[in-house]
C-alpha cells in the first residue's frame, strides 16, 4: 500500500519507493510534471515556467545547434526527454544531447529512453529560474551518478551558466564544453544577455557573426 500523501508535494524530494513513483507519474494529475527519481525519493516540479525560463531554454538549444552545425560537429538534441535506469533512477532534464558516436544511437521511435540500453546523454542542462539550489545540489549529485558527461545550470535570473564536466562520479567547473570542442560558456553567457535586451533572430545573427569571424 502507498505511503505516499493523497495530495502531494511538488518541488520537493520525498521518500518513496521505485513502485510508488511509477505510479506517481503514470498518473494524470501530474502528467504535465517533471519528474525526477535518486536514492529512494522522488521530485515532481509543477512550478509555471513563464517567459524567462522559456526563452533562455529555446535560445540555449539555438545556439548549441547552430554551433554543432558550423562546425560540423554530430548532434541529437532531446528537450524535456525521459531517462530512466529501472529501479534506481530517472531524470527529465530541460535540454540534453548526445554528441559524436552517440548523436545517432537512440532510435527515433523511442520514447522513454532506458539507460540501463542506450548510454546517458552526453550534455544535460537545466534552466533554473526558482530550482537552482536544488538544480546545483541534488540533481547535480543525480547526473554524476547516471555517467553524464557534462552538465550545465543555467541561472535565469543571474544570466549565468554554471557548467561542469564529469568524471568518476564526481563533477569540476569549466570554462569550455567538453563534449562540444570549441564552444565556450562565456560566448553564450553573452548570447543569453543580449536576449534580455533583444529578439531570438537578433541573437541568433549576432552568434552567427561571432562564429563566422
Amino acid at each position: 500500500m502507498s505511503q505516499l500523501p493523497t495530495q502531494l508535494l511538488t518541488d520537493t524530494w520525498l521518500n518513496a519507493t521505485w513502485e510508488e513513483y511509477l505510479q506517481v507519474v503514470c498518473d494524470r494529475t501530474y502528467e504535465k510534471a517533471k519528474s525526477y527519481y535518486y536514492k529512494g525519493r522522488m521530485r515532481l516540479e509543477m512550478s509555471a515556467l513563464g517567459n524567462p525560463h522559456s526563452r533562455d531554454h529555446a535560445i540555449i538549444i539555438y545556439a548549441i545547434c547552430l554551433f554543432a552545425g558550423l562546425n560540423e560537429i554530430n548532434l541529437d538534441s532531446h528537450d524535456n526527454c525521459t531517462y530512466r535506469k529501472t529501479g534506481y533512477e530517472e531524470a527529465q532534464p530541460d535540454v540534453s544531447f548526445y554528441v559524436g558516436e552517440n548523436a545517432e544511437i537512440v532510435p527515433w521511435e523511442t520514447t522513454i529512453i532506458d539507460l540501463d540500453i542506450y548510454p546517458p546523454p552526453d550534455l544535460v542542462i537545466e534552466v533554473a529560474y526558482t530550482s537552482l539550489a536544488d538544480d546545483k545540489g541534488e540533481k547535480r549529485l543525480l547526473y554524476e551518478s547516471l555517467g553524464v558527461r557534462e552538465y550545465w545550470i543555467i541561472d535565469v535570473q543571474n544570466v549565468e551558466i554554471i557548467a561542469f564536466e564529469i568524471l568518476d562520479r564526481g563533477s569540476r567547473r569549466i570554462d569550455r564544453s567538453q563534449v562540444i570542442t570549441g564552444l565556450e560558456i562565456a560566448l553564450l553567457e553573452t548570447a543569453l544577455r543580449r536576449s534580455r535586451e533583444m529578439n531570438h533572430g537578433k541573437v541568433s545573427a549576432w552568434l552567427l557573426t561571432q562564429w563566422q569571424s
